[in-house]
């Protein structure tokens, strides 16, 4: 009878034990998240550390701002977005938010060339003026940094003659490995985030764009109306901006 009553107080211990994780991975959500990219490294850090305490798995979708705006057209199968606070309005306009939102962080522009090549002067806006013009060529994308560059640019009097040396591309990434496989006084502008990433590949960081002409982008983070992980969806977007999320992005360069 001992021996029954053991067979039968295990068989029980394993029941329970089945039951218990089947309800832990029916309580396990799969969130889609759709980010801008200015701001991976430090949303990487976040999402594993939500996935370490939560159990929830995150997967990630980066795209420029322009793009956001295309992914999100129609049904999007989405449960977050991460996008600068217009992108946002836009998307909370058309419906497509729910009311909780949470600040991110803001990253400023920096300036990159490869390894060896001659530094610029970005002491001062002039400065700055000077070291493009006398720059063989100038790189930098179409989002959100490209398109305030191109401004600053045409602020200072000098559009003209750059764009005849300049090179754009769609996105960071794409600009950083130009500058690394470039040649003779090229610079490279940026997101300071995306530039660190890419310190001791063949690149390094000149600096930021001097206070008086430095632009920061802001990034909000918001679930979407049509989430099928509501409660989930709102849970990280809070993580991110709560005491664990944040210094994560603070320490890979996304200031409050």
């Amino acid at each position: 009878m001992t021996c029954i009553y053991a067979w039968l107080q295990t068989l029980r211990a394993c029941v329970f034990f089945g039951f218990a994780l089947a309800a832990g991975a029916a309580s396990a959500a799969e969130l889609q998240v759709l980010s801008a990219g200015a701001i991976e490294p430090g949303l990487a850090a976040a999402v594993t550390a939500f996935q370490r305490d939560t159990g929830h798995l995150v997967r990630v979708t980066f795209n420029t701002a322009p793009e956001l705006r295309k992914r999100m057209q129609g049904q999007p199968a989405f449960d977050v977005v991460i996008a600068p606070p217009a992108v946002i309005a836009d998307f909370a306009g058309a419906g497509q938010l729910a009311a909780a939102r949470a600040n991110v962080g803001r990253v400023g522009m920096g300036v990159t060339v490869r390894n060896g090549a001659p530094v610029p002067d970005i002491s001062s806006a002039q400065a700055l003026k000077q070291s493009v013009l006398d720059a063989q060529s100038v790189v930098f994308n179409r989002a959100s940094t490209g398109l305030y560059l191109e401004g600053l640019l045409r602020r200072m009097g000098i559009e003209a003659q750059v764009q005849a040396k300049a090179t754009r591309y769609p996105d960071g990434a794409s600009v950083l490995e130009h500058v690394i496989k470039g040649q003779g006084r090229e610079i490279g502008f940026g997101a300071m985030t995306e530039i660190l990433l890419y310190q001791g590949k063949g690149l390094q960081l000149v600096g930021p764009l001097p206070a008086e002409v430095q632009n920061y982008t802001a990034y909000t983070a918001a679930p979407l109306a049509s989430s099928g992980q509501p409660v989930v969806a709102q849970q990280f977007v809070g993580f991110l901006a709560g005491p664990v999320g944040k210094p994560l992005f603070v320490a890979a360069g996304v200031t409050d």
